[in-house]
Formats: C-alpha cells, sequence, structure tokens
C-alpha cells in the first residue's frame, strides 16, 4: 500500500485501508494523510469473531515442553522465537515507528506470565534496522538466518526492503504496519489491515495497481455536513503525489477543495491560515510531517482561524498530541483520527482492558506516549498467537498459515475490524466500507484532555462508497 493512510486503500483487507506514512526527511519526510481508513467487507463479515476464545488466546497450555515436538524452525519443546522488525531510531524518531513493538512485547509478556502457548514460551528477538532499507536487509537476514525465528510479527519498518527474502524463505509475518506496498505484493507477509490484492510476489496490488476508498470523507460529510476542505502539502513529489490522492477523493465525494503549497524548508503557514479563512474551509487535510502540522496548527490560532475538524489519522491517534500541540490548543481541539481498529481509551472492551493492564504493568513509564499503533501491535501478536494455537502441539509455519489464509474474517477479538486475505478480483464499483473515529477534547478526563470515541460501534459505521484506482 501507498505511503499514504487509508486513502488509498488497495482493496486490501478486502480492501483494506494504507496508513499514511511518505518519508522523506530531508530527503526523508514524514507525511501524514488521512482518508479512508476502514474496511471493505460484506455486511456479514460483522458478525464474524475470532476462532480462539478468550482474551489473549492461550487455551491449551500445558506444563512447560510436555510432549510438545521441535516441529519447525523456531519451536522447540520449549520455546517460540519470534522477530520483531522495528524503525527505533530512524532519522525521524523512536515514536514514529515503536508503538507496535511495545504493544507487541507487552502481550507476549503477558502470555509468558500465565504459562504461555501449550506450555511453550514465546521468546521475542528484536532488531532495529535505523530507518534504511540496507538496516532493514541485515536485521532480516539475522533474525531468519542466525537467529532463525518463526515468524515476524508487529513489525514498523520505514523501508521493508528484506520483505522478498523473507517470503522467499516462507517465513510468516504477522500483524505488520503497510507503510509501503510490501504486503501488497509478497505471499507470507500478512498485514494488520488484510489484503484482498492477489500478492503473488509479481507486481503490487493488481498489476500495478491500488485503490483508494473515500469513506472517511463521507463520514464527515455526513457527521458534520462538510462540504469544503483544504489540503496543504509540501513542495516535495511524494508529499504532492499524496495531496493529489486526497483531493480525488474528496472531490469524489462532492467536496470543494482548496489545494495549499509550502516550501518544506520555509513553509510559509500564515498564508495558508489566510487562504483558509478566506476559502471558509470546513474540514482540514495534509500531506505533511507532525513539525509541519504542529506549525500549522500555531498559525491558524495565531490568526484566530478555526475550521470544524482537522483531520488526522491512526498513526497520530496517541497521547502525544497533548505535548506537539500544545501551543495551539484550539487547533488541537478540532483533531479528528480515524481508524480500523477501537481506540486505546475504550477500556470498556476486554482486550482494551487487557492491553492497558499489561502495558500499565510492564511497561508504566508509558503511559505518556500511549497510541493507537501500541495497541494494534498487541493486535497483531494476539493474531498470530490465535493462529499458532490453532496448530496445538505441532506448531509449523504451514499450520499458522493456514489459518492467516483462511476464508473467515478475523477481528484480534474485537481490536480490529473485521480482516482476511482471501484475493479478490479489482474492485468495481461501491463497496461496503467501515470505520472507527475519535476526536480529541481538552475537556475529557477531567479536564486533561484526551481522545473521545465519535462513533457507536466500528462495525456499523459504514458506507457504500467508490474505490479509486491509483499507481503507488
Amino acid at each position: 500500500m501507498q505511503l499514504s493512510p487509508a486513502i488509498g486503500a488497495p482493496a486490501t483487507r478486502a480492501p483494506a485501508p494504507v496508513l499514511a506514512l511518505v518519508l522523506v526527511l530531508a530527503s526523508a519526510l514524514v507525511l501524514a494523510g488521512t482518508a479512508g481508513c476502514g474496511t471493505r467487507l460484506p455486511e456479514s463479515a460483522f458478525g464474524a469473531s475470532s476462532a480462539t476464545a478468550g482474551a489473549t488466546g492461550t487455551t491449551g497450555t500445558t506444563a512447560a515442553g510436555g510432549g510438545n515436538p521441535a516441529s519447525d524452525t523456531g519451536v522447540t519443546p520449549a520455546e517460540i522465537r519470534l522477530g520483531v522488525v522495528t524503525s527505533l531510531t530512524s532519522p525521524v524518531g523512536s515514536e514514529v515507528f515503536g508503538g507496535p513493538r511495545y504493544g507487541a512485547q507487552a502481550f507476549f509478556q503477558a502470555l509468558n506470565d500465565r504459562g504461555g502457548l501449550h506450555g511453550r514460551t514465546v521468546k521475542l528477538v528484536t532488531c532495529d534496522d535505523g530507518g534504511s532499507g540496507i538496516g532493514n536487509q541485515d536485521c532480516v537476514h539475522r533474525l531468519v538466518d542466525q537467529s532463525h525465528v518463526f515468524a515476524f510479527v508487529s513489525g514498523s519498518v520505514l523501508d521493508y526492503a528484506g520483505a522478498p527474502y523473507v517470503s522467499g524463505k516462507a517465513v510468516p509475518d504477522v500483524g505488520g504496519q503497510p507503510i509501503g506496498t510490501a504486503y501488497d505484493r509478497w505471499p507470507h507477509l500478512y498485514g494488520i489491515y488484510g489484503s484482498s490484492a492477489p500478492r503473488d510476489g509479481h507486481a503490487v496490488g493488481w498489476n500495478g495497481t491500488l485503490y483508494q476508498s473515500t469513506e472517511v470523507f463521507r463520514f464527515f460529510r455526513e457527521r458534520l455536513g462538510a462540504s469544503s476542505a483544504a489540503v496543504v502539502a509540501y513542495n516535495q513529489a511524494d508529499s504532492a503525489r499524496y495531496a493529489a490522492q486526497l483531493r480525488a477523493g474528496l472531490e469524489a465525494e462532492g467536496y470543494r477543495v482548496l489545494m495549499q503549497t509550502v516550501d518544506f524548508a520555509l513553509p510559509n503557514f500564515q498564508a495558508v491560515a489566510a487562504a483558509v479563512r478566506a476559502d471558509g474551509s470546513q474540514l482540514l487535510f495534509d500531506a505533511m510531517d507532525t513539525r509541519g502540522n504542529a506549525a500549522l496548527c500555531r498559525s491558524l490560532d495565531e490568526a484566530g482561524v478555526h475550521v470544524t475538524a482537522k483531520v488526522t489519522n491512526v498513526q497520530n491517534w496517541s497521547e502525544a498530541v497533548r505535548t506537539d500541540y500544545r501551543a495551539s490548543p484550539a487547533c488541537r481541539d478540532a483533531l479528528w483520527a480515524t481508524s480500523s481498529s477501537l481506540g486505546y481509551e475504550d477500556v470498556g472492551h476486554p482486550a482494551v482492558a487487557a492491553f492497558r493492564a499489561a502495558m500499565a504493568r510492564y511497561y508504566p513509564e508509558r503511559e505518556p506516549l500511549l497510541s493507537a499503533w501500541e495497541l494494534e501491535g498487541w493486535a497483531g501478536a494476539q493474531w498470530l498467537t490465535d493462529a499458532m494455537d490453532s496448530c496445538g502441539a505441532q506448531l509449523t509455519r504451514a499450520c499458522v498459515e493456514r489459518f492467516m489464509n483462511r476464508p473467515e474474517p478475523y477481528d484480534a477479538h474485537g481490536l480490529l475490524l473485521p480482516a482476511s486475505f482471501v484475493p479478490q478480483p479489482p474492485p468495481s464499483g461501491p463497496t461496503r466500507a467501515c470505520l472507527n473515529a475519535a476526536r480529541w477534547q481538552d475537556s475529557a478526563q477531567g479536564g486533561r484532555g484526551g481522545w473521545v470515541t465519535q462513533v457507536e460501534s466500528m462495525t456499523t459505521t459504514c458506507f457504500d462508497v467508490p474505490q479509486l484506482p491509483y499507481t503507488p
């Protein structure tokens, strides 16, 4: 999937959302877009549930190693070795990509504390690829060839250059964040949002074409009555490309669109604020990094310009908003985020409560850094665990992949919109798409501020929307 958020979802996960992250920063810049974070599945999919009951899928535990064979690479009678690759020291900082790893680590620590899976404990072998393709290939080779991991889980990397090697070695990679197009190209790779692309190792998507859906734009049109939007981008190729996708999706939903471009090195956000005021734009989307977004919000607040919603995506659904936007409280109070997963504040849901309890126990220092990506890292670990649990004592990669490729959609015990990996023809005509949404409210949590979910249920907040083709 293109480095863009759910807009641009190549009918993946049937089709699935694409996360927005086009990084270039000096030549590696982070772009955070926001459209179409949802799932495209038939109504019947939303009655589906996980195959394994319980909060973490640990049925059938036995005494450590009792009767378990050394059934596959990375599997001994008493241990399962898994790999996690993260761009932890990337040029854009550790928190951009670090969240999923912490979520997965918390999941497996909790699992091991309860006795592991069928008597086996899980050993996570982590690797920081530094945000480079060469570093990623090095991590992949070290984990596959030296550590002999059974599978990868909950990866979040800037450049998945090692994907062909992982797939060529038939190592399952489950629950990774789809930054780039690897999870819509290679078999044996299973992104957190699913995929309905052929994934035959040849062209990305359908002969090089992916699809974006428009449910985010439809949601704001129907929920807030919005009919106009501004899109702000840098004068940089990837940023401009993603901004064009945003514009296409907005215009497909009948919005009047104001396009604004700023210089990457010396952005004039005061001019953008003036243009947004003159246009009367109701929504504000962007193809910029957090630094640019924070600066834009400051300019809007200083100019007294208010929009109905400044729309971001799941990557920015985090506690960091509290500090990143401290200098622009009015703009922060207009922030909305969309996703294909539950919010980490939804502790009334048992799976979210289990996640929060584990994070508080094992990583209490991350309380001010909680994010939707951490929860999705936990969900990826849950997915792989349920797949391994289905194998019983005879754990093999082939058995895990049978679970991953089954026709029944999977929802990580309610954490995710139902997702699957059954190949489908290219999308044609409107498709059912669903999403979750939250708004930052400074008045929430007793005035401390926080994200407040804005939909009754993400499985029923659904729309029949078009799928727009694009080339990544």
